[in-house]
């Protein structure tokens, strides 16, 4: 029987699974990648997910995520996740720009839109849940990449792209990870703030800053300022001096240590794993089955994907490929199809069908 979800699992998640089954009790992290509207094929998933599998989850639940997964998982954090990830599917799947829209147009409706999804107390839910720790990836510019000129940011980007073949630890040059979390009200006095947040990063210079609902919007705001395309975000209230852009640049689909705690969900647009924005055509460059033995990767299966208009999820290309009508009117589709992949996990999770098919991460690493 064909599904519409294509599921595969690390090590010791994959044992788990097979002898327990998955419930949301196991479930210790929730982690969300980048990738602009290639996040629409999730949202029939992400509304099963925020409104009734974790649905009056009592125990801490960490949350990751870059660029449109921080958007994404933002809304989960919300009084009412369900409502929050509709609008944001309605409003994304629903902008249009002139006919050569500038960084500026772009970055002002961005920003307009993001206000619309969090509304008049979505950062203060956000900042202040009981349950959800978030964490949301941004990238601090340095050099020519802080630069709102086209070409300084442009030769900055070259440089970053080129060391970065050579050396992914490179990119500390070019750009600094910076990880903003909550803290639950009971932490709030703490002095240490490396003991507050959960992630744990080894591989390179990481600052933690606290989110607020003061700075939940401009953290957001440069998670997803994609370079080229949307302007960074300059000093982040809370945070270091700084232009900010997309954390996805750094953490592109979450090559993370995400803790041995539990089990690691992550609902992906593909099955691959690309560890930074700028290794996306680099072939050489892989994922680190370490970093995965705990994750359950759930991704639209080749059957689902071969259903959509085009034959394709939605991407950021669209946008130039098509015109507003045609794409709009596809994007619709593929947020409607997405229904089948809440449909198929759903049945995995109450009726156990599907978990035979579960693969091992590691053949797609």
């Amino acid at each position: 029987m064909s599904s519409s979800i294509s599921i595969f699992a690390g090590k010791k998640a994959l044992k788990e699974i097979q002898r327990h089954g998955l419930s949301q009790q196991q479930i210790k992290v929730v982690a969300g990648a980048s990738g602009g509207p290639k996040w629409f094929t999730l949202f029939g998933l992400d509304k099963y997910l925020f409104g009734e599998f974790f649905k009056n989850r009592q125990e801490t639940l960490h949350t990751i995520g870059s660029s449109a997964g921080s958007w994404r998982l933002a809304c989960m954090a919300q009084k009412d996740p369900v409502a929050a990830i509709e609008r944001l599917a309605h409003l994304y799947s629903n902008e249009q720009y002139s006919e050569k829209p500038t960084v500026d147009e772009i970055s002002d409706k961005a920003a307009v839109l993001l206000n619309r999804v969090l509304g008049e107390t979505g950062a203060a839910e956000i900042a202040n849940h009981k349950t959800i720790q978030s964490h949301f990836i941004v990238a601090r510019a340095k050099g020519l990449n802080s630069s709102e000129n086209k070409f300084a940011q442009l030769m900055g980007l070259i440089g970053a792209a080129s060391l970065n073949a050579i050396s992914k630890q490179s990119l500390e040059f070019f750009f600094e990870r910076f990880l903003f979390y909550t803290d639950f009200p009971s932490n709030q006095s703490k002095l240490d703030h490396d003991h507050s947040h959960y992630f744990k990063y080894k591989d390179s210079n990481t600052q933690y800053i606290r989110l607020s609902a003061d700075n939940v919007h401009q953290t957001l705001m440069a998670s997803g300022a994609i370079p080229m395309v949307l302007r960074g975000i300059k000093d982040i209230a809370g945070s270091a001096p700084g232009v900010y852009r997309d954390g996805g640049i750094i953490d592109y689909h979450l090559d993370i240590d995400f803790g041995e705690q539990g089990l690691v969900l992550y609902p992906h647009f593909f099955p691959t794993i690309k560890p930074g924005w700028f290794d996306k055509k680099l072939g050489y460059r892989s994922a680190n089955p370490k970093n995965f033995e705990n994750v359950i990767l759930v991704t639209p299966s080749s059957e689902h994907v071969s259903r959509l208009p085009f034959g394709k999820i939605s991407d950021r290309s669209d946008f130039t490929k098509l015109d507003t009508t045609t794409r709009i009117n596809y994007w619709k589709t593929v947020l409607m199809e997405s229904e089948r992949l809440a449909d198929d996990f759903s049945n995995l999770i109450e009726n156990r069908i599907g978990l035979e098919t579960v693969k091992p991460i590691e053949s797609i690493l």
